[in-house]
């Protein structure tokens, strides 16, 4: 009795392991749909630690729908981290689209971070990119703000290492900017719009990235700003602040020499009452030295006396001569 007890539960344990190990489900429904996979296959995936589902689901999705892929490959592409089930989609897209694309480069386009399954529905159905506003000075002076619609389609081929949306995006904006730029009137822009399509068009500006350009469409143009005249504006207020401050100086440097004729003039009357001060003791000295008389000195005081009435007087006189006038 207990041996066989036992075999039951080692039975069960070895059943419990299988089925952990072995999806039988996965395995009815491939082998329904015609995909021949073993149990060794499944198993040796689990211990590779590969999901089962995500490399068996999508080999029935190709299998029905033509595709002789190898289970290998798939699973390599999974533990390479690309997504499987993905490439598998792009490649059922690309076929009923007619567009070449095999496993390999599928596989390169998934691993290299791109999406290529949106890349093959954007060869199929063009995707239209909206730039910002953007704005550009004619050569008259006047802001143009314009805004444009850009239809592209996924390159294939160019997807690994093609630049993306951001780079089609700046071209357009620069080609508008130069188009724009090298208009004489801004009224030649608004007169005729398309101008700017067919320039930027011409210059090839989806060389080197991802993507096809179809059509570029001018979708809004607004004047903006007279830049032209805001720049002369800006440069009268400029000279003008140059001026003030040239007047300014001019006017620090006068007041500095009113100053410095001041303090001149300052010192020569000092030196004037510095020699009047000594203008006594010299006359004393005459006297001492015989040289000066008290006759010569009153003489002297006379003269003095006299040139100051004399000065006195035609003071008074001339305020009156204009009260007569």
């Amino acid at each position: 009795m207990f041996p066989t007890i036992i075999i039951i539960v080692l039975i069960l344990i070895f059943i419990i392991i299988f089925l952990t190990f072995v999806p039988i489900g996965l395995l009815i429904s491939a082998s329904a749909s015609g995909v021949p996979v073993s149990v060794g296959t499944v198993v040796g995936m689990r211990l590779r630690k590969v999901a089962p589902p995500r490399i068996v689901n999508p080999l029935i999705k190709a299998t029905k729908a033509g595709l002789g892929l190898p289970i290998d490959k798939l699973e390599a592409h999974y533990m390479a981290g690309g997504n499987v089930d993905r490439v598998v989609n792009a490649l059922i897209a690309a076929r009923g689209a007619d567009i070449p694309l095999d496993f390999e480069k599928a596989c390169t386009i998934d691993l290299a971070g791109r999406n290529v399954l949106e890349a093959v529905q954007m060869s199929v159905n063009p995707k239209v990119i909206e730039t910002p506003i953007i704005a550009a000075v004619a050569m008259d002076g006047i802001e143009l703000r314009a805004k444009a619609k850009v239809t592209v389609r996924a390159n294939i081929d160019r997807l690994v290492g093609g630049a993306g949306e951001e780079t089609i995006i700046a071209r357009v904006g620069e080609g508008i900017v130069t188009t724009v730029g090298s208009s004489k009137s801004h009224k030649e822009v608004l007169e005729n719009p398309d101008s700017i399509s067919r320039t930027v068009l011409n210059k090839g500006l989806d060389a080197g990235t991802a993507f096809e350009i179809l059509s570029i469409d001018i979708a809004d143009v607004d004047v903006g700003r007279n830049v032209g005249a805001q720049l002369q504006i800006d440069q009268a207020e400029a000279d003008k602040r140059i001026a003030q401050a040239k007047a300014e100086e001019r006017r620090a440097m006068a007041v500095a020499q009113e100053k410095e004729n001041e303090a001149t003039v300052a010192g020569m009357r000092a030196k004037v009452i510095e020699a009047e001060a000594q203008v006594p003791m010299a006359i004393a000295q005459a006297f001492r030295d015989g040289k000066l008389g008290v006759l010569d000195y009153y003489n002297m005081k006379n003269v003095i006396s006299d040139t100051e009435m004399r000065e006195a007087i035609s003071k008074i006189s001339k305020p009156a001569e204009k009260n007569k006038a």
